[in-house]
């Protein structure tokens, strides 16, 4: 009876919207130890999304953003055994923990899940004052020519950029397009050198190609 409602629960998001399980993730998640915290999890998700369905926009950044913040953190040298991965919101939902830009990447699909633009939805790389290491949020702008409100694993408030002072925007991208930033506002439009590795577009191929 167990394994008839596990595969259950999971067949009602391998259909769904974006969020796809494949039968590979399934085995995974069986075979794991933390089994019933992660089908627990998932099923929050499931049950969040009919919560907020009818939600105020603000609403339901708070509701996202609140869902993901209570995962654990965990650095990814000690989750993986290197210095930076970029997870894929399955991955952290099946993890059960992360970084940064594991709560960022998860917020932003989640959002395009629930019905907000791409055109809205900037993830930022940020500096956090006091901070020698960097730190990515995910910003929603109610329109191009407003102030973004702020989405952090840092404080389960979503409130306006210009609220929080402590943050230094050094960039934001999604997956249309790349700026600077200036008074809190989208400014100049730049093309980021990833460097070594394109971990951006390299998660993006995971997500819609291979389904990770």
């Amino acid at each position: 009876m167990k394994t008839i409602t596990f595969i259950l629960l999971i067949s009602t998001l391998i259909y769904g919207h974006t969020l796809q399980f494949t039968q590979s993730d399934i085995a995974k998640i069986k075979a794991d130890p933390n089994k019933s915290a992660i089908i627990k999890r998932i099923q929050n998700y499931e049950e969040l999304e009919k919560k907020i369905k009818n939600f105020s926009t603000i609403r339901k950044l708070g509701h996202i953003n609140s869902f993901y913040n209570s995962i654990l953190p965990e650095l990814d040298k000690q989750k993986y055994g290197i210095s930076d991965y970029w997870s894929t919101r399955k991955e952290f939902l099946i993890d059960g923990r992360g970084d940064c830009e594991d709560y960022t990447i998860a917020k932003y699909f989640s959002l395009l899940e629930n019905g907000f633009s791409k055109d809205n939805l900037f993830l930022a790389v940020v500096q956090v004052k006091g901070k020698t290491t960097k730190h990515m949020v995910l910003l929603y702008f109610p329109t191009r020519d407003k102030i973004p409100y702020v989405l952090d694993n840092l404080s389960f408030r979503v409130i306006p950029l210009n609220k929080r002072p402590s943050l230094e925007v050094d960039f934001i991208f999604n997956e249309k397009e790349s700026y600077l930033m200036k008074n809190d506002k989208i400014s100049k439009k730049v093309r980021i050198n990833w460097g070594k590795e394109d971990k951006w577009n390299n998660l993006l191929k995971r997500v819609y190609v291979n389904k990770e």
